[in-house]
């Protein structure tokens, strides 16, 4: 019945539109992934929306269990943040890096945690740089961007500058996460398929990601998908990717601050 429904619904389609060719699986595969990564996030990313669901599923023992352990935390913002980011880590990078690994069975290195050919491109990212940290200085005067960062606020009940560090740690994590999702795993797995297209792809689950941040922030987002894939993409490293999204992140963290 399932094997009938897939020719019916996926290789007939297909060889309507691409006679004598056989589906890629790797793309197919790709692409079904990383929508489910990012529905998993979404629906997943917070510790509210985690126990939000664990009542969906009929696991409200479980929901009431968690909530009366989290009652006793003393920095609940933190341990909200970390588990966001580490979530968002697991499903960005940890699970393509095994589909890649045992399934692909190919060398994540080829899917953008390559460290070669860094220095060629570190100009490029240095002037990106020097561009969006005055166009983020102007941003953070604004009563949106203040309400959006820093995500860690100082001003919450038992916050502390310790506490600060241990989330920018985990802050740098969701960041190798993000760049290596879509600008390694989703651009580097589309390219032999889509080439230069592959970057276009990508952009748009990027910009998506950032629905209901300042609109300034979202409309950016294009740009820098497009600009740090095209990189990606040239120089097979997301590294450069990496330090340049955290750099800014950290710089809309203390403008936002400073202007408070």
């Amino acid at each position: 019945m399932f094997r009938k429904l897939y020719h019916t619904i996926f290789v007939d389609t297909f060889n309507r539109f691409h006679p004598g060719e056989k589906i890629n699986q790797k793309v197919f595969l790709s692409l079904i992934l990383s929508a489910f990564c990012l529905v998993t996030i979404y629906y997943l990313g917070s510790i509210q929306k985690l126990i939000e669901f664990l009542n969906s599923i009929g696991l409200s023992s479980l929901a009431v269990l968690a909530i009366k352990k989290l009652n006793a935390v003393k920095d609940f913002q933190l341990l909200d943040l970390c588990y966001w980011a580490f979530c968002s880590f697991f499903f960005y990078f940890l699970v393509p890096i095994i589909v890649i690994k045992y399934i692909f069975k190919e060398s994540t290195l080829t899917y953008g945690l390559s460290m070669k050919n860094l220095t060629k491109s570190f100009k490029i990212y240095g002037y990106f740089l020097l561009i969006m940290l005055p166009l983020i200085y102007l941003a953070s005067h604004t009563k949106q961007f203040q309400d959006s960062y820093p995500f860690y606020r100082m001003d919450y009940m038992n916050s502390s500058k310790n506490h600060l560090i241990i989330w920018e740690i985990f802050y740098f994590l969701q960041f190798i996460g993000l760049e290596f999702f879509f600008r390694g795993f989703m651009v580097h797995s589309l390219k032999k398929q889509f080439g230069f297209y592959s970057i276009f792809i990508m952009m748009i689950p990027y910009c998506m990601i950032h629905f209901g941040k300042p609109w300034p922030e979202t409309l950016g987002a294009i740009v820098a998908g497009i600009i740090l894939g095209s990189m990606s993409l040239k120089s097979n490293s997301i590294w450069l990717g990496v330090l340049l999204h955290f750099s800014v992140a950290i710089a809309m963290d203390c403008f936002s601050l400073l202007n408070r």
